[in-house]
């Protein structure tokens, strides 16, 4: 009951701030303007959908969960990273910049005992594998930013998953924490679908990719087979698969990793002869079955995780291959 409570809450909170927050970024001029090459939407859009996001997912866990030390850790990094992407949305951070502040806040969470603790991984190598988990998680769902409803759409799905995996293991509050998400951001979509009324900009994206990142480590995956440990890649497979495609991409080219392309896995969907809308549909239905591969990874025994983990390392290498061949004309 719970969770329900938690993801109705913060749903209707989303649904209730989005809006103003439009208003305000409106009235304020904190809009993302079209610059004809990767950004081309027809009018300005307003940013500050990462702030109703975090409002409501903040409200909606005052009324349903306790603030011990690791929730407080939790909340505190997601703090510091939509800060520091609030300030990227008004202005302009460089990458560098944007990468020590999600180091200082992805230390927060190393402080609060939240990393990943396997029991045949060292403690060091746990450490540097957390490190390079949470950056990546961060920067996956900020890079997949890049159409109407694919990054919020896509963490609600990969939320909701996670949660029956945290509910499985007996991880109540870890459940409660997604489904306040999951809420939050299903609220959000409404306004952000195509065509999108508002975006959630740099804070809202790098939060709950900072959120899901965190949360995915704080569950236990291994009781019935020690390839479990991979399910949380699975389940967040789509930003991770793009940033990694994307990062690919733009090496071959000859051109500079962090800069802005329009290389990624949905701009060529859209290219090729899918809408804005099936693109970011199919995004939701793949996001669903990597999930699920993920669920299953947990629950079988070793030859069937073997198996499942197999297949979708093949599904991904012949998806990688058809999308190279694809224009990235925009």
């Amino acid at each position: 009951m719970v969770y329900a409570i938690a993801f109705a809450v913060a749903a209707l909170l989303a649904g209730w701030l989005t809006p103003r927050m439009r208003n305000a970024a409106i009235r304020f001029g904190i809009v993302d303007r079209p610059d004809g090459r990767l950004k081309t939407q027809r009018e300005p859009v307003p940013y500050l959908g990462g702030l109703a996001i975090y409002l409501a997912f903040l409200l909606a866990l005052a009324l349903t969960l306790h603030f011990g030390e690791r929730v407080l850790g939790i909340l505190l990094a997601g703090s510091i990273v939509l800060i520091l992407g609030l300030i990227d949305d008004l202005g302009q951070l460089g990458p560098w910049t944007k990468l020590a502040g999600q180091l200082v806040a992805v230390s927060v969470l190393i402080k609060s005992g939240i990393y990943i603790q396997l029991t045949f991984v060292p403690p060091v190598l746990a450490m540097a594998l957390s490190v390079l988990w949470m950056l990546a998680v961060t920067n996956a769902f900020n890079l997949i930013d890049v159409m109407d409803g694919l990054s919020a759409g896509n963490a609600c799905v990969a939320s909701i998953v996670l949660l029956v995996v945290a509910d499985l293991d007996g991880g109540v509050t870890a459940a409660t924490l997604l489904a306040a998400l999951a809420g939050s951001c299903l609220g959000f979509v409404r306004y952000n679908f195509a065509p999108a009324r508002i975006y959630m900009g740099d804070a809202g994206s790098m939060f709950i990719g900072l959120l899901l990142g965190a949360l995915a480590m704080d569950i236990a995956y291994t009781k019935h087979n020690r390839l479990g440990a991979l399910a949380p890649a699975l389940v967040l497979g789509l930003p991770l698969f793009d940033m990694l495609f994307v990062m690919y991409i733009r090496r071959l080219r000859g051109l500079p990793v962090m800069t802005g392309s329009p290389d990624h896995i949905a701009l060529r969907l859209r290219n090729w002869r899918l809408s804005t809308r099936q693109t970011v549909v199919l995004s939701y239905g793949v996001t669903t079955l990597l999930g699920a591969a993920g669920l299953a990874l947990t629950l079988l025994s070793w030859n069937g995780a073997v198996a499942v983990l197999a297949s979708v390392v093949l599904m991904g290498l012949v998806s990688g291959l058809w999308l190279k061949r694809l224009d990235v004309r925009l």
